[in-house]
């Protein structure tokens, strides 16, 4: 049986530091490290960018999708 530590949830380092613990003890180094970069949260400004870009003609979506001979 698990002993429940008391956190301050007003207070979200304690929050953040409890849940690292967690996923330590029960997923390993490596298992809390692939977990947590399901999270991560990207970078830039696709609403912007996706209009700077050059819009590609279907037929070569078509052709990049095919695959080779």
């Amino acid at each position: 049986m698990n002993k429940q530590v008391a956190i301050n949830l007003n207070s979200p380092s304690e929050v953040r530091k409890a849940g690292l613990n967690v996923l330590s003890r029960e997923l390993g180094p490596a298992g809390m490290t692939i977990f947590m970069r399901q999270f991560e949260g990207g970078f830039g400004d696709f609403t912007s960018e996706k209009y700077d870009r050059e819009d590609i003609p279907l037929g070569d979506i078509v052709r990049l999708l095919k695959p080779a001979k």
